[in-house]
């Protein structure tokens, strides 16, 4: 499947086949390529969290008001972000680039970050946004379906899967073999309801 109909095919689906398994090197895949999704001054901030135990899904369930991707999709991942990534050896982001790149991007990335609180959250964001719409599709692509979430208790999530304090959950995915189709698209906008020429009028 080429990127163009993966994109145009990919649908949140919500039921899948409990049964079914990824293999590891599916699940290696996978992860990859979300891994060679952008971000920004490559701080790759992203984390994974596969899990894969089975008595911890069921209370990640309950935290997710009785979700059934949560226990029932092949591959289960709660994406998160490591909010001082970007302080965190940031030359090993850099560490293949000449010397000259080293010097002018090292600073900048601490002078983009450092004491922004509210920059770092937005850039774990996107980050996780980006990863998760390339796992999404790396799956259709794979012959998998998928569904991104926020449906849950984000603070009791944290708790279960002890999240570390500098770090946030931006949402999970879940992939697998779905059972039941996404219903028709319910309502898509116009180009013209959503693409501004230049300005906002």
């Amino acid at each position: 499947m080429n990127t163009k109909q993966a994109i145009e095919t990919r649908r949140a689906v919500k039921h899948y086949d409990a049964n079914h398994s990824l293999t590891h090197e599916e699940i290696h895949e996978l992860l990859s390529l979300a891994v060679l999704s952008p971000t920004a001054f490559n701080i790759q901030n992203w984390r994974f969290v596969v899990v894969a135990d089975a008595e911890l899904r069921k209370q990640i369930r309950e935290a997710a008001w009785g979700q059934s991707q949560v226990t029932d999709a092949s591959l289960f991942i709660i994406l998160c972000a490591d909010l001082g990534s970007w302080e965190k050896k940031p030359d090993r982001y850099w560490v293949n680039a000449p010397k000259e790149v080293q010097e002018f991007i090292l600073p900048a990335i601490d002078n983009y970050y450092r004491g922004k609180d509210q920059v770092q959250r937005d850039e774990a964001m996107r980050s996780c946004g980006i990863a998760a719409q390339t796992l999404m599709l790396a799956a259709k692509s794979m012959g998998y379906d998928s569904c991104p979430m926020d449906g849950f208790d984000f603070d009791k999530v944290a708790e279960l899967i002890n999240l570390p304090a500098d770090h946030v959950i931006a949402m999970f995915v879940a992939i697998g073999k779905g059972t039941k189709e996404a219903w028709p698209r319910p309502g898509q906008l116009s180009l013209d309801d959503v693409v501004i020429k230049n300005q906002f009028t």
